[in-house]
């Protein structure tokens, strides 16, 4: 059963950028996965610059450790030598490496490129233990890597550090159908994964703009959220447990049942964790039928208020829609749809039961108001392009010099989202672009997710306004209450202000690193890292 319809290019997201960054894009599903259900989950995010190595310290959350940068062929060659005892002489290799963090990218495009890694590729539990327990033994840091397509800086091993490449791991190892659950490993590819479960007439329900190049554990690792979040909640909400390999090289497997009591859900630690707690190695995932039938419509609303009040009125009456979005007025005329100065967009399907689908999508209708109605094109043409700004594509966006582009999803109260709107949008429009849409909805509020672009004379500049977007809208988020991530994650980028936000749970989230990791291997940049 098709989930994927296959994207066209979107003509005003080119336009801006040939007449804003200067280059020449062409947007759609990467020419690898276009009707292809059997896809590899190597499509990774790599570099491949050489950079000179260096020695450098690092003071990870409760441990001081030296990472000593190997010379030449001396100790590097013998960590070399020592991996490919555990995993294999064809599964260790030394490469740059980072995610898709645009500032990371900027930096490059600059000429400061990554540091030459180890990369090491295990093929299952045994190995991913051995690794660690090799390197608590050396004092080396290790980062879990998926996909490579988090946007945040997560993913950014320093000189004399070790990445650990989940993409072996990438079996589902059961699709049961009576009880929906799926188990599978942390490797396996998010836009794979959906294909097996729709051929059964499934689905996970996850469904990020970059799913091509996602994998489980890096969905899990960020705390991710899709589109149909709304209907099927966020990976949080679909993980029933994890199999974890702890620093110490000791295993944590899945709890059974549906739910437990029997203490905490201690596997939700590892959820938005960055890799800094340990290896999580495989997941036993919520699974759904997929729906008979789905009814999508489009709304134009006078003012951005209006439209707001609408999908509030949706989820509070107890109506899960599939797919909600509502975009701004610049974002209306951004993403290409026809309608009067300043209305702002509302996108919304309903799906269930064929009768169900309906009736909702009739009181949708209801609490839609004095909006005027477009029919089903602006669902239609909200699903052919879905998927044309991945973060696979900031990297076209970016190559230019001087360019930049960025996305910040924050979340609120549904009383705080029309300020909070008000006060990011100039805040990231220092570049000339600014655009937000309000998706992932929940009765008590949303999650606003702004894209924010420009080019600068020279790469000086380019960073400058870049980095005053950034503390604008986390300046804002933190005055108004509001999360300063909805599902992309810290990171780097954001490890300035998430102290700032958890207050006295980032006592909590020390002492938990501390306990479970004293030697502070783990992800040294995980969840704000040393700061």
């Amino acid at each position: 059963m098709a989930r994927f319809p296959s994207p066209t290019c979107m003509p005003p997201a080119r336009c801006w950028a040939a007449t804003t960054t200067r280059v020449r894009v062409v947007l759609g599903f990467p020419s690898s996965l276009a009707g292809s259900p059997a896809v590899s989950p190597r499509g990774r995010n790599e570099c491949h610059q050489p950079i000179s190595p260096r020695c450098i310290r690092r003071r990870p959350l409760g441990a001081a450790i030296r990472l000593h940068w190997h010379k030449r062929c001396g100790m590097r060659a013998e960590s070399k030598a020592e991996l490919e005892k555990i995993v294999g002489p064809t599964a260790v290799d030394e490469r740059p490496v980072r995610d898709l963090w645009p500032l990371a990218i900027m930096d490059e495009r600059a000429g400061t490129v990554p540091p030459r890694v180890l990369v090491v590729r295990p093929t299952g539990r045994d190995q991913v233990a051995d690794v660690l327990r090799w390197a608590t033994s050396k004092r080396v840091a290790v980062t879990p890597m998926g996909g490579g397509s988090g946007v945040c800086g997560a993913l950014a091993p320093a000189a004399g550090e070790v990445v650990m490449d989940m993409g072996a791991l990438d079996r589902v190892l059961e699709i049961d159908e009576t009880n929906l659950i799926c188990t599978c490993e942390a490797g396996v590819n998010g836009y794979a994964l959906e294909q097996q479960l729709n051929a059964r007439g499934l689905t996970l329900g996850h469904y990020p703009s970059s799913l091509p190049g996602t994998t489980v554990g890096g969905l899990i690792a960020t705390r991710s959220s899709g589109q149909e979040s709304s209907r099927y909640g966020s990976i949080e909400d679909m993980v029933l447990g994890l199999a974890v390999v702890l620093p110490d090289g000791t295993f944590a497997a899945p709890r059974p049942g549906p739910r437990s009591a029997a203490g905490p859900a201690l596997h939700q630690v590892f959820l938005g964790a960055e890799g800094g707690l340990g290896v999580v190695i495989g997941a036993v995932l919520r699974v759904h039928r997929l729906p008979e039938a789905t009814v999508g419509r489009g709304y134009a609303f006078g003012d951005l208020r209006a439209g707001l009040a609408c999908m509030r009125s949706v989820m509070q009456a107890g109506i899960r829609p599939l797919v909600m979005r509502l975009y701004d007025a610049e974002d209306t005329l951004f993403s290409g749809y026809e309608v009067q100065e300043g209305e702002c967009v509302l996108v919304i399907a309903t799906a269930g039961l064929a009768e169900v689908a309906e009736a909702e999508s009739r009181a949708v209708e209801r609490f839609a108001g004095g909006a005027r109605g477009l029919g089903e094109e602006p669902w239609q043409r909200w699903q052919r392009h879905r998927f044309d700004l991945s973060a696979e594509r900031l990297q076209a966006f970016l190559t230019p010099a001087g360019a930049y582009l960025d996305t910040i999803e924050l979340a609120a109260s549904w009383t705080v989202l029309a300020e909070l709107h008000a006060r990011v949008k100039p805040a990231i429009a220092v570049g000339g672009l600014a655009l937000c849409h309000f998706s992932h909805a929940y009765e008590q509020g949303c999650c606003a997710y702004f894209t924010f672009g420009g080019s600068g004379d020279d790469e000086v500049e380019a960073r400058a306004a870049y980095v005053r977007a950034w503390e604008g809208a986390m300046s804002a988020a933190l005055e108004l209450g509001a999360t300063i991530s909805h599902h992309h994650g810290v990171g780097q980028a954001r490890a300035r202000w998430v102290a700032d936000e958890l207050g006295g749970w980032m006592r909590v989230w020390r002492a938990v690193k501390a306990g479970i990791d004293p030697e502070g291997i783990m992800n040294p940049r995980a969840v704000g890292g040393s700061r």
